[in-house]
């Protein structure tokens, strides 16, 4: 007896995990996921070693892919950086439609509705409820209101003259505590979710960091998502190289950001 597909789907592309339904990932005829869907069976599929569906793609941009099979449409953040790449995704996935949407969006004018033989309705719009589409500006799906608290322990030191050259900074780690769809939406591909891989997007995490060393980098992506400072604390502790005072203090210290759009 020939296996089918369930109606709900799980998928992990490039560890991160996706659940769907297979009308969706077979929406648009003769792309990538359709023939692998419709066509195929699902002992032909590769599988983690949960016994989802596995895709070795780019995990953090099929949020795209699978909006666009959902709506027909592109929604993206005001500013994002990775349009090159989702058009590398469309380009594997076969998505024609999503190619032509993503040229428009590049050249800064809305999409048209064209007819195609997938009969899609492409448009760059945001859902702005009771507006116009001359106030519409692009915005992801779920790029909703809350805080984000990013947070950092370093060190540094002063000589015994308190010097003004003592050594700056050094920053171990920037961590990033926030809702998961506010986390991936503002630092995408620089985000490190190896601590919590699997959370679903509407749950809450206070274990992400991010892969560089620099709070001015940080900072720059809220700023271009729509967020703000609110709040800020910090805390510090001293502590001698040796037993001699006269030795250079050592000081460690961890601070929190508390943004919020």
């Amino acid at each position: 007896m020939a296996q089918t597909f369930p109606e709900i789907v799980e998928l992990n592309v490039g560890g991160q995990v996706y659940v769907t339904r297979l009308e969706t990932l077979t929406a648009v005829p003769n792309s990538l996921l359709w023939t692998k869907f419709s066509r195929g069976s699902p002992g032909e599929l590769a599988k983690d070693s949960q016994g989802r569906f596995f895709i070795d793609r780019d995990g953090f941009l099929f949020r795209y892919i699978l909006d666009y099979l959902r709506d027909s449409e592109l929604f993206l953040p005001e500013f994002f950086k990775e349009k090159r790449r989702l058009r590398k995704e469309a380009d594997f996935y076969q998505l024609p439609g999503l190619l032509r949407c993503l040229a428009a969006a590049e050249d800064g004018s809305p999409a048209e509705e064209e007819e195609s033989a997938e009969s899609e309705a492409v448009e760059l719009s945001s859902p702005v409820t009771s507006a116009s589409s001359s106030d519409r500006t692009p915005r992801s799906p779920g790029a909703d209101s809350g805080y984000i608290t990013v947070g950092y322990r370093g060190s540094y030191t002063i000589g015994r003259d308190i010097q003004a050259d003592a050594k700056f900074r050094r920053v171990a780690r920037i961590t990033v505590c926030s809702k998961i769809s506010l986390a991936k939406e503002v630092f995408g591909e620089s985000l490190n979710e190896s601590r919590d891989p699997d959370r679903p997007p509407d749950k809450y995490t206070s274990r992400y960091y991010l892969k560089y060393n620099f709070l001015e980098q940080a900072f720059d992506r809220l700023a271009e998502t729509g967020f703000h400072m609110v709040a800020c604390n910090s805390t510090g502790t001293c502590s001698y190289g040796s037993s001699d005072p006269g030795e250079d203090k050592l000081w460690t210290s961890y601070t929190e950001y508390v943004f919020f759009r």
